[in-house]
């Protein structure tokens, strides 16, 4: 991967983690930089899934590929504050 890949999974991952922190109800107890993390590393384990499910290419936008990258974000976003909300 070169650093234009990483820079744009960067930047997609920052996008990822904000969209999971949406989807998640209520009020969430962790800070815009683990939303970011959270965000980064659903998009890079979305896309493996995505590529091992054959969907990760597809014509126009990879729907899929999105769908599950947020799925993980709001995952880990929901996990985080409820670690943070027992400390």
């Amino acid at each position: 991967m070169e650093i234009s890949g990483v820079i744009s999974a960067i930047v997609i991952g920052i996008v990822i983690g904000v969209l999971g922190r949406l989807v998640v109800p209520g009020r969430q107890r962790i800070g815009i930089l683990w939303t970011i993390a959270i965000g980064i590393i659903a998009a890079f384990i979305g896309t493996g899934i995505a590529a091992g499910l054959d969907v990760a290419d597809t014509e126009g936008v990879d729907w899929v590929e999105w769908l599950i990258q947020i799925a993980l974000a709001a995952v880990g976003v929901a996990a985080l504050s409820k670690v943070k909300l027992r400390r």
